[in-house]
């Protein structure tokens, strides 16, 4: 039996809040192994005068559990 995990990220792009998902994913794997989505439960961006100069996501990436049966 399978069992998922679910971690909070934070991660931020210059380019698109798309950009940003990728990164988010893209840096957790890593790390996390058997990513299998990703929420995103916000997304924000900083403004410099009338420019968007960072757009941000808040994400929950989810990702199946190593089997532990065989360690014990």
């Amino acid at each position: 039996m399978s069992m998922l995990k679910v971690i909070e990220v934070l991660a931020e792009s210059e380019k698109s809040f798309e950009d940003a998902a990728k990164v988010a994913v893209q840096t957790a794997a890593k790390s996390v192994h058997n990513i299998k989505s990703i929420y995103i439960s916000d997304m924000t961006a900083t403004v410099d005068g009338s420019a968007i100069t960072k757009y941000r996501v808040n994400g929950k990436i989810s990702f199946v559990l190593d089997d532990s049966s065989s360690a014990g």
